[in-house]
């Protein structure tokens, strides 16, 4: 197969695994030792990356690109997002801004014009916004269902999201027909009832994962329980929306006693909430097969959403509490239409850098390394020999800059498995 060997690399963020810091060690969270390549080259093959080192020792290639001593990074690895959905609640938005609480309801909103919208237009909606991820250099995305909420709605969202990562668009799928009770509902229980029965059955082929919404107004631990042992008997590996808007549902708890892959928004914790998840980073992972781990095996990962902290005006995630913890980190968009119209991940990593209090290395590794692992992917989030060539290139000449000029427009290039996707 031809290679091409990209030059002028300013910065190479490996991010290889192989370097990491031992569990508690000084380093674990950012980047080791060896892990950040200064005038570095990179050779692609085949879609992965072939070789790293200096640009003075790069092999010959085929191609050659020189980008003009800019950064590199992995590409992003955003773990969580509602992609599937149609309609606008930018009115609900602006309410909000003007003081109205957030609350679970607003769901509702875009369910109905979910449900409205056909194939055609769902799948163009879906891939829009997929560009719009790529383009900030976003190479693995997750999206979850959850906006049907019914068996033939969320098995269409389901079938539509997996149709995508058949044609190499998007990389996983999550059930989350536990998002909310829809309003059509006799009840809750009986709700329950479905997604765990003939709703899952329906959605299981197209999805990797099962998520739900532990929360007021959503699903109570005990519902939530239900869902998750129902999702593993299917064979689904396990994610958990919780803590977002109190700590009395204890999604935290019930995502560690489950052995979730991940807990995502944990906006309320406390001691015991993070002395859990911090506990957890010692469970070993297990292979899959190609670039894929075992979604039962390893840590709960707390994944925090910076975007949509901000667009709620919550209480912004505690991540550094979290690091300094132990718990493994993952930053993620939440891009959805209702809390967090962004799939920007260089913001959420400003955000992480400005107002949560962590490092560059630490939100950079959280944005790709940790996205990676909450996702159970062993072939993205890092650019040592092996992986899966996604390279997200810097208009800039270090990786500093994204927090040090936020907002402004660094993505220059993006490469997605070895060909340009920007």
């Amino acid at each position: 197969m031809p290679t091409t060997v990209l030059t002028g690399i300013s910065e190479l963020w490996t991010l290889d695994p192989a370097l990491d810091a031992a569990p508690g060690e000084p380093g674990r969270h950012g980047a080791a030792e060896g892990q950040v390549l200064r005038e570095a080259a990179l050779v692609i093959e085949d879609g992965r990356v072939a070789w790293t080192g200096p640009a003075s020792a790069a092999p010959a290639a085929d191609e050659y690109h020189d980008l003009g001593g800019r950064a590199v990074l992995p590409g992003w690895v955003d773990s969580h997002t509602h992609l599937v959905f149609a309609g606008d609640r930018s009115a609900e938005f602006e309410a909000r801004m003007a003081g109205q609480d957030y609350a679970a309801g607003g769901i509702a909103v875009t369910t109905a014009a979910t449900r409205a919208a056909p194939d055609a237009e769902l799948r163009a909606l879906v891939r829009a916004r997929i560009a719009e991820a790529r383009a900030g250099g976003t190479t693995t995305l997750e999206t979850k269902t959850g906006y049907g909420l019914t068996v033939a709605e969320e098995t269409r969202a389901a079938a539509l999201a997996a149709g995508l990562v058949n044609a190499g668009e998007l990389d996983e799928v999550t059930f989350l027909g536990a998002h909310v009770v829809p309003a059509e509902a006799e009840h809750a229980e009986a709700y329950v009832d479905l997604v765990v029965g003939e709703m899952l059955t329906a959605v299981a082929e197209h999805a990797r994962w099962i998520d739900v919404f532990c929360e007021r107004g959503a699903f109570t631990r005990e519902q939530s329980a239900r869902v998750l042992r129902a999702g593993r008997d299917a064979g689904l590996g396990l994610r958990v929306h919780g803590n977002q808007l109190g700590p009395e549902h204890e999604g935290v708890a019930l995502a560690v006693e489950h052995g979730a892959a991940s807990v995502d928004h944990v906006n309320h914790l406390g001691p015991a909430d993070l002395e859990a998840l911090a506990a957890t980073a010692a469970r070993p992972v297990r292979a899959a097969g190609e670039g894929l781990l075992d979604v039962h095996a390893g840590p709960t990962v707390a994944t925090v959403l910076p975007a949509c902290d901000l667009s709620t005006r919550a209480p912004l995630a505690p991540a550094r509490d979290l690091l300094d913890a132990g718990a493994e980190l993952a930053i993620a968009s939440n891009a959805n239409p209702g809390t967090s119209n962004t799939s920007s991940m260089a913001f959420c990593v400003a955000t992480a850098v400005l107002q949560m209090r962590l490092s560059l290395a630490e939100a950079v590794r959280a944005a790709t390394r940790g996205g990676a692992l909450a996702l159970r992917r062993s072939d993205v989030g890092h650019l040592a020999v092996g992986a899966r060539a996604d390279l997200h290139v810097l208009d800039a000449p270090a990786a500093i800059h994204l927090a040090y000029r936020p907002g402004m427009p660094l993505t220059h290039q993006v490469w997605r498995a070895g060909v340009r996707a920007v």
